[in-house]
């Protein structure tokens, strides 16, 4: 069989889900991509598709099939052969040859399909599945093969210039083959090899020899691909890795060579911040920083195929940083000293910016340390006394050190949040707010310069770790979430707040730049997740600052990202369905910028449209009582003319149908009975008119219309208002009481804000000096009009959420809107255009 190249690319990068095939989804386990090789030696993708095993009874044996999940069709019919070598790679895939110039990969989905097929595999060729490869691999020929066994190793060329070409060969095609790939690496360790190929690599930079030297690059790529820990070992040695770079500078796609040992030896400067005393640590930090370099700077990036190739090199330099963080743990008096120094006053900045950038590239380095031992880094860190340090690195004038302090204590936060709660709760004992930690950080993530606020964004999103309750331990102490959050309400959420107090004194951002606005959106973003999950802390927070009344103002902002944040805490509020939040909403009359920036927007279809739109529908939807009266109350004149949703008619309705029941409790009752009927199934029936007008009540007209099944016909005018006529009776009793409203319109009371002229601030003044709603008997479409469709035409009497307006001496009256003679003529005219069937069924009640 011809030699294996490496892995072709897993499926689950190729394409992601699950397949669809006979429109049915398929199971993902047998889903594969199916690859051959190409003579450039290089996987060609043949297309996905489902994998089984089966008899074929043409091919005279079980055999793989695969066919596509496009279209059904077969795009691999392959018997398992009993002498065919198949092999399993990385678990997801399964080579081998078909022919002698015709390689076949199947690359899975998932590792459980891949193990189904390769047992059958094994099955057929009475195998155990533990193997990854079914057969011996055979070389050409059998002659080959046979030497091979007699010989143990690899015979290399001797090592000198002129036969630099044919060791490249030599090592180029050992490469694709496991077996020669073993072989050659064992040569080369035991011959001393690569010692020798850097003293050619000295003699052809003297001679310079760009041939030999270009050799040499591919020669040195290649051992690199061998993927031995032992090679490299004595590559990245002190004597030859400065070599092995020089070879790696002579690649031959360049025109020109690389100065990489020039940066290196030259321009990269080792500085020990802290005295080194131990040498083995030394030179372990230099090697650790060549090797890496060599990785990221040096070496070509490595193709697909070769990924899994510099596996080994990878796990060099991880273990090297291990050992590293280790030593450098185990020295106390190292750590003693960088602490000491850099919370020194008399420290200078150039050196206190060492030792943080040091302290920095530590805590990175600790990533790569085992859980357990993780554990024990940051315990030592913390016992030397990191945040304190932190608390005064952070209060200090240098942007470079501050920056580096920040993500030191992002390491921290992420690592063990209820560490930094524990030290901030501690030191709040003893210090001001003004240097408290979490306080230095609002202040920087406030202060950020970066017109982007990339600082300012880390930042947020580690304060939103520090308060998130998510993550507050509830074992160890069981008060750390009422602890610290007290703290945090009293000690540090007036900083956050203070940029968006400061800019929403009056009735559009003072300051509405882009900076600030994205700033302020940060801190609401921030806000918003407190009201999601901090219940009473942040509560009181709002309604005794009064904090939405003050996000709100941004709803006036020109940036659309700022006011679509301020909208977006006003929902996360709305969402909880919190009456003490809903008091507070309609105490003070919120919804005025809302509708107000709705307005503005015009008949703008954009985000902001859509987003003011959701936040009344759910107020619908989930019939939020007291916020649909008092949006019906106080703001239907101004709504009443959006007709391209049923949002606002619906909510019309519902405000229609809590009116309904106040006024007749027995009808409330029906309700709930017909509820139970409808979802219990229970053997109690009512008449169909009764059952026909709630339906249309409640449900049908929901969206602003009835929705008439579609086996019946439309009912006529006279089918739908028959029921309404058994409520009239009603309408008799209270048009006295609407008469003697009427009157007293001007007795008291406040009056409605006027859409037609703007918010005024006299307006405003006048309306939150009321605390109770008031009906709006003369409005067009209102309850008590006669044109209101599918209502009874009452005035509800005083509730807690309703229409009424309550002294100390009880009830004073209801009021109007002020151009309500004008309302009056509309409705005059509207009932004339009624028809006469419903004319005559209002005018007889």
């Amino acid at each position: 069989a011809p030699d294996q190249p490496s892995a072709p690319p897993a499926i689950a990068s190729q394409s992601g889900g699950c397949g669809v095939a006979g429109g049915r989804m398929t199971d993902t386990r047998r889903r594969v991509k199916v690859y051959t090789l190409n003579e450039d030696r290089q996987w060609d993708d043949r297309g996905t598709g489902h994998v089984s095993s089966c008899y074929v009874e043409r091919l005279k044996g079980m055999s793989l099939l695969v066919r596509a999940e496009s279209d059904g069709s077969l795009l691999l019919e392959s018997k398992i052969n009993p002498n065919t070598a198949y092999q399993k790679q990385q678990d997801t895939l399964i080579v081998w040859s078909e022919a002698e110039n015709y390689d076949l990969a199947l690359s899975f989905q998932e590792k459980a399909g891949c193990d189904e097929i390769w047992e059958k595999i094994c099955q057929v060729q009475g195998k155990d599945p533990s193997v990854d490869i079914t057969q011996d691999l055979v070389d050409e020929s059998e002659e080959e093969r046979f030497d091979d066994m007699s010989s143990p190793g690899l015979e290399l060329p001797s090592c000198e210039l002129s036969r630099l070409e044919e060791i490249a060969e030599l090592v180029a095609s050992s490469l694709p083959s496991p077996l020669r790939r073993e072989k050659l690496a064992l040569a080369l360790e035991n011959e001393g090899y690569i010692k020798k190929l850097l003293e050619i690599f000295h003699v052809c930079e003297d001679l310079e020899n760009i041939e030999g030297l270009h050799h040499l690059y591919e020669i040195i790529k290649g051992i690199f691909l061998l993927n031995r820990t032992a090679l490299f070992e004595v590559m990245f040695s002190e004597e030859c890795i400065m070599d092995v770079i020089g070879c790696l500078e002579y690649d031959p796609s360049l025109s020109q060579s690389r100065k990489h040992r020039e940066f290196l030896t030259k321009t990269a400067k080792f500085k020990e911040v802290i005295p080194i005393s131990d040498p083995e640590l030394k030179q372990k930090i230099h090697q650790t920083y060549r090797v890496q370099y060599i990785q990221d700077m040096v070496l070509p990036t490595p193709s697909v195929f070769e990924e899994n190739m510099l596996s080994t090199l990878h796990s060099f330099i991880f273990f090297n940083k291990v050992e590293i963080v280790g030593m450098l743990q185990e020295d106390e008096k190292f750590l003693t000293d960088l602490f000491a120094q850099l919370t020194d006053e008399a420290t200078d900045e150039e050196k206190r910016q060492e030792l943080v950038n040091f302290l920095k590239e530590f805590c990175a380095f600790s990533q790569t340390l085992q859980p357990q031992n993780r554990d024990a880094f940051f315990k030592t860190l913390s016992n030397m006394g990191i945040l304190p340090a932190l608390e005064v690195i952070l209060g200090m004038d240098d942007a470079q050190v501050r920056s580096a302090a920040t993500d030191i204590f992002s390491y921290l936060v992420e690592y063990n949040p209820s560490m930094v709660r524990e030290f901030v709760m501690q030191e709040a004992q003893q210090n001001d707010d003004d240097i408290l930690l979490i306080n230095l950080i609002i202040e920087h993530m406030i202060c950020d310069t970066d017109p982007e606020l990339g600082g300012a964004v880390l930042l947020m999103g580690l304060l939103r770790t520090l308060v998130d309750p998510e993550n507050m331990l509830a074992t160890a102490n069981k008060t750390e979430k009422t602890e610290f959050l007290g703290f945090f309400y009293k000690h540090c959420m007036h900083v956050l707040t203070a940029p968006l107090l400061a800019n929403t004194t009056e009735d559009k951002p003072s300051k509405d730049d882009f900076q600030t606005a994205q700033l302020l959106a940060l801190i609401l973003e921030l806000l918003t997740f407190c009201v999601e999950h901090h219940t009473y802390h942040i509560k009181n927070y709002i309604i005794n600052k009064d904090i939405l009344r003050r996000v709100l103002v941004l709803m006036a902002s020109k940036h659309a990202f700022l006011a679509l944040c301020a909208l977006r805490f006003k929902r996360k509020i709305i969402g909880l369905k919190d009456e003490f939040y809903n008091r507070y909403i309609m105490k003070s009359f919120l919804f005025e910028p809302v509708v107000k920036a709705f307005l503005n927007n015009g008949s703008r279809y954009n985000l902001m449209n859509s987003a003011i739109i959701e936040m009344f529908e759910f107020i619908r939807v989930e019939d939020i009582k007291s916020l649909t009266a008092h949006v019906i109350e106080n703001y239907w004149k101004a709504l009443e003319d959006v007709d391209y949703v049923q949002t606002f008619k619906g909510l019309k309705l519902r405000f229609e149908q809590q009116r309904e029941r106040q006024d007749n409790p027995k009808l409330d009752s029906m309700r709930s009975i017909l509820r139970n009927h409808r979802y219990r199934r229970d053997a109690r029936t009512l008449e169909d008119e009764e059952e026909m007008w709630f339906n249309t009540d409640e449900d049908d007209m929901e969206d602003g219309e009835a929705v008439v099944p579609p086996s019946d016909k439309p009912k006529s005018d006279e089918d739908i208002m028959d029921p309404i006529s058994k409520f009239m009776e009603r309408k008799k009793l209270k048009e006295s009481e609407e008469k003697e409203v009427l009157l007293k319109t001007n007795l008291s009371g406040r009056q409605s804000p006027s859409f037609k002229l703007s918010f005024s601030s006299g307006t405003k003044s006048n309306l939150t000096s009321q605390s109770s709603a008031s009906s709006l008997p003369g409005s067009p479409g209102s309850p008590g009009s006669p044109g209101s469709p599918g209502s009874p035409g009452s005035v509800s009497k005083s509730t807690s959420q309703m229409a009424a307006i309550t002294t100390k001496g009880g009830l004073v009256g209801l009021v109007d809107y002020p151009d309500d003679d004008e309302d009056d003529d509309e409705d005059e005219d509207k009932e004339e255009t009624l028809p006469l069937s419903k004319k005559a069924k209002l005018e007889s009640s």
